[in-house]
């Protein structure tokens, strides 16, 4: 099998015998034609499938280059096969190489620590003679240990004082509203004024009042004219002005609301 493309833009290769058989028919030599790279190496690689292989071309010491072709193609096919096989076992070995090594280095690693922990560290922390330093506290630990109990103190402190105000506090609610509902007031009686309604709601003690004044009385006169009163009525000066009709009675007194 061989190739031509010179003076072409197809690629074309070609198949014969190596015995000068023919190939096809009447035909010694067939050849083939593709339009692109990926249609060659598609036929190349059906071809070797098939058991076709490409014509072998060998250099001398001299430079003088001769064919040589191989006068077994059951051989090829053989030598072909074993390089198959070959490419795939080295793989094979290639990954269980790489996947096992990380792997077994670990393994010697941590058997070599436990060995050396349980045989040979304890005589080696004897023999420097200064045990009590390798429980020493560094400075750094020292600082945050104290940091950490002056943190603690402070929170309990603050506690304290919260658990204290919330334990001594006590507060008082307000006393109910007082219901007055239930006074009558009576007939001569005034209306309770806004003060002492307010007292009342408030819970305040009232104000307890003496008898109520007396009203003035209104001078007569005394000569023999007219008086003219409010209503624009005329009176007789003989007649004294009166004044309106107080009850002498005493007016009850307030109860005290408590």
């Amino acid at each position: 099998m061989w190739e031509k493309s010179f003076m072409s833009s197809k690629f074309v290769f070609a198949g014969l015998n190596t015995e000068l058989r023919n190939v096809y028919k009447d035909y010694k030599c067939l050849e083939l034609a593709c339009n692109s790279q990926e249609e060659l190496d598609s036929w190349k690689s059906s071809l070797l499938r098939a058991g076709v292989y490409p014509e072998k071309v060998t250099v001398d010491g001299q430079g003088n280059g001769s064919p040589e072709h191989f006068t077994d193609p059951q051989l090829e096919r053989q030598v072909e096969t074993i390089r198959n096989l070959v490419d795939s076992y080295m793989s094979i070995i290639y990954k269980t190489v790489r996947d096992l090594m990380p792997k077994t280095i670990m393994h010697l690693i941590i058997n070599s620590v436990k060995e050396f922990i349980s045989s040979e560290l304890l005589a080696q922390l004897y023999a420097l003679g200064e045990c009590s330093v390798l429980m020493d506290e560094s400075p750094e630990q020292q600082r945050h240990r104290e940091e950490v109990l002056r943190k603690h103190a402070a929170l309990k402190e603050a506690l304290a004082v919260i658990g204290e105000i919330s334990t001594s506090t006590c507060t008082t609610p307000l006393p109910p509203p007082v219901d007055s509902s239930w006074i009558q007031p009576s007939r001569f009686s005034s209306p309770l004024s806004p003060t002492l309604t307010k007292n009342s709601l408030t819970g305040a003690r009232p104000m307890i009042r003496g008898h109520a004044p007396p009203v003035p009385r209104v001078p007569t006169p005394t000569g023999p004219t007219a008086s003219q009163s409010a209503d624009g009525l005329q009176q007789l000066s003989g007649q004294p002005n009166r004044g309106p009709i107080v009850p002498r009675r005493q007016p009850p007194a307030i109860p005290n609301v408590k």
